[in-house]
């Protein structure tokens, strides 16, 4: 499909468009284009964010308000963060901005074949799902979003989602510039998922690169990644394909979508909660797939994976850089900066 002004579809970028459409944009054009499943999906670049904060900034000043702010001051931060979140999440719309996403939704619904398809929609800053990802994990994603005006009102949330606390926090005690903050947001068909989880194509607890490490659970893969259900894991030979570990959980949870739009927990039924929620078969398909996305990006990933309940079909929702064990591989070549939340501890500890 062809780019709009402040719209990029899945089949139009890549890894070298990340200041345009983030690290989740950028990653998902990229998988797309290697021929991986994903759903499909756009981004709404950084182009909007930027012609929408001109907007709010007519309003009243952001950047140069968080600029302002002392290093160590939590509650002039939160304060801020308050009132500067309030205004992004109730700031129409530019038009011309309106029209691209509505356009762009309704071709994305055709595309799937389905008038009332349920959506993700989901913060995708520049600085994300990269190696350093530095602000991985402080902004926002919304599930199963249904209708336009929750469509509309997803974007701007993930748009002010860069100015949480902790965000804030975050940027102020690295100083980065305001100017160099930047949001695009993917929207994205939802998987009606049977099954998802993640899979990682080293060991996440011992760092060893001959295994493929899989967990999943019933239902969405949110209650997996949110760490509200215990999940099942595997861990398989790379090469090999044998199951060197089989740990089946007791599935209590699991998230499900909610018809007018949303997700909810719903408890498992007690046939399903200590049976594996994936075959050998399908966990074969997934080291297959794994083993695909890490040659490609050419090291070892952190991958969101769901299989449609209707279809059976195995998608790739995300896949990022492996962070954990790769950055102990690597010489250092400076001070960490840490994790988010420390920096706002931080606040609490003042100078040091």
């Amino acid at each position: 499909m062809s780019e709009a002004a402040f719209i990029s579809w899945f089949a139009d970028v890549g890894v070298d468009h990340r200041q345009q459409v983030g690290g989740k944009g950028a990653s998902l054009g990229e998988l797309q284009r290697a021929g991986i499943a994903v759903p499909p999906g756009f981004v709404i670049r950084t182009e909007a964010f930027a012609r929408f904060l001109a907007g709010v900034e007519e309003q009243a000043p952001v950047r140069r308000r968080i600029e302002s702010l002392p290093v160590n001051d939590l509650e002039a931060v939160t304060t801020c963060s308050n009132t500067l979140r309030a205004l992004v999440e109730h700031t129409p719309l530019p038009p011309e901005l309106l029209t691209e996403i509505l356009a762009a939704h309704a071709a994305l619904l055709e595309q799937a074949g389905a008038a009332r398809a349920a959506v993700a929609v989901r913060s995708s800053a520049t600085t994300e799902d990269s190696s350093d990802a530095s602000f991985a994990g402080l902004q926002d994603t919304f599930l199963w979003v249904m209708t336009t005006d929750q469509l509309l009102d997803a974007v701007r949330r993930c748009w002010s989602s860069l100015y949480s606390t902790e965000s804030i926090s975050y940027r102020r005690r690295l100083g980065i510039p305001e100017e160099q903050v930047a949001m695009a947001v993917v929207v994205q068909v939802m998987v009606d998922a049977r099954t998802a989880g993640v899979m990682f194509t080293r060991s996440p607890t011992t760092g060893d690169r001959s295994v493929i490490a899989v967990e999943g659970s019933w239902g969405l893969g949110s209650a997996v990644v949110g760490g509200e259900v215990t999940p099942d894991r595997w861990a398989i030979g790379k090469i090999t394909g044998e199951i060197r570990v089989r740990e089946i959980s007791d599935k209590v949870t699991e998230h499900v979508p909610v018809a007018a739009g949303g997700v909810t927990a719903a408890p498992v039924p007690e046939s399903r909660r200590q049976q594996p929620c994936l075959s050998d078969v399908e966990l074969g398909e997934l080291c297959a797939l794994a083993r695909r996305v890490e040659q490609h990006y050419r090291c070892a990933q952190d991958i969101e994976w769901a299989i449609d309940r209707h279809s059976g079909k195995l998608m790739i929702l995300q896949s990022r850089p492996e962070t954990v064990w790769s950055t102990r591989d690597a010489a250092p070549r400076a001070t960490a900066a840490g994790a988010a939340h420390e920096h706002v501890l931080a606040l609490f500890r003042g100078p040091r």
